[in-house]
């Protein structure tokens, strides 16, 4: 009896197929940023704010080299500083406190919900509490819409307005869904997001963009972003800033990722309706609240306490690829262990960091791709 050929590994994110359908398209906007030469801040920067703005209904977009940066320069213009709290939570990635800390400042951590991943507002009042017990004077929160679903907005605004806290949403994973009647990019202060290639909008590198409604703010960053340069004399730095510009090349596939990204996003959300239907049986699927659109940068689940590494290793064998998002909270990474925490501790982070999964997730997973993977779990889980 001859053996079937193993069946061909599954891309976690296959960023082959979507360039398969606009490649030609990608490949003439990278070879027009060639001919013109401008490299660095060229037309198709302020091309891209532009419609990055009409996408959202932003009404001030300010491109950056990458998510970090993105972060960094909104803090930068708001004059975080030593002796300031910013909280943010414990479960995401590093990025998000990392430019507090950058700064001098004192990143506190708060827990999250366990069915959205998201903030829980009663813990970012006990981190509150916490940081005036210690002397630090809050300054702002940093809600991080994980795997592609905003936070819970309307308990976070009237918590920052009472505590005199500005929002600053990192939307590093969610740009392109939406809150209620609210895009992903008007919410807050100020949005970040990111264009880091796994990301639902990726380029072809690292990038960033900063959404606000405050034109001063704008103008202050992008004065930062070219080392704090005066608009009118290069020459004359007004601020101490950084190299935060997007090149060229990326604003301009961009664009052309742009003018498909509404039919992406609402090939993840199929996807992902998808994956709930078929497997809410057998393990804690995500949970999107109603009016929400998740832009799905992960499709991320819970195992119900079986072994995760067992697990991981059985889809492995079939093909099947894995990641884990993230299997250590902020508050427990040798970095950022020493800094305060929430009153209550974390204990949603602490097992979510234990039970996550995350599924492969993009919008070129066919029916039939799909069906297999499901397969894959279910037989895996039995």
């Amino acid at each position: 009896m001859t053996q079937s050929a193993p069946l061909a590994p599954i891309p976690f994110i296959d960023l082959g197929a979507q360039r398969r359908r606009i490649g030609a398209a990608m490949d003439e906007a990278v070879l027009r940023v060639v001919d013109h030469g401008a490299y660095v801040m060229g037309p198709e920067v302020p091309a891209l704010e532009k419609a990055l703005g009409a996408f959202c209904g932003a009404s001030h977009v300010v491109t950056c080299a990458s998510g970090t940066d993105a972060l960094l320069l909104i803090l930068m213009a708001k004059g975080v500083k030593a002796g300031d709290a910013v909280f943010c939570p414990a479960f995401t990635f590093a990025a998000t406190a990392s430019v507090i800390v950058r700064l001098g400042a004192t990143p506190v951590f708060f827990d999250v919900h366990a069915e959205t991943f998201n903030t829980d507002p009663r813990s970012l009042e006990l981190a509150v509490a916490k940081a005036r017990e210690l002397g630090l004077k809050p300054a702002g929160v940093i809600p991080v819409d994980l795997f592609g679903q905003a936070a819970d907005y309307d308990a976070i605004e009237p918590i920052a307005a009472a505590n005199g806290l500005w929002v600053l949403s990192d939307a590093a994973q969610s740009f392109g869904g939406s809150y209620k009647d609210r895009k992903i990019g008007t919410i807050g202060m100020a949005t970040a997001t990111s264009f880091f290639p796994a990301k639902p909008l990726g380029c072809y590198g690292d990038g960033g963009a900063i959404f606000t409604e405050d034109a001063e703010l704008a103008a202050v960053l992008r004065s930062l972003r070219i080392h704090g340069q005066n608009v009118e004399d290069k020459y004359d730095n007004q601020r101490v800033g950084l190299t935060g510009r997007l090149d060229t090349i990326q604003a301009a596939v961009l664009l052309e990722k742009l003018k498909i990204f509404e039919d992406e996003i609402a090939a993840r959300n199929r996807v992902a309706a998808r994956y709930n239907e078929a497997l809410g049986d057998l393990v804690d699927v995500p949970v999107v609240r109603d009016g929400l659109v998740s832009a799905w940068a992960q499709y991320t689940i819970l195992l119900r306490g079986r072994d995760r590494t067992e697990f991981a290793n059985r889809l492995k064998a079939k093909g099947v690829p894995t990641a884990i998002y993230y299997p250590r909270p902020l508050n427990r990474q040798t970095a950022y262990r020493d800094y305060p925490i929430a009153g209550n501790g974390l204990p949603v982070s602490d097992r979510l960091a234990e039970e996550v999964i995350s599924l492969p997730m993009h919008p070129y997973i066919d029916e039939t791709l799909q069906d297999r993977i499901i397969d894959s779990v279910r037989a895996s889980l039995s």
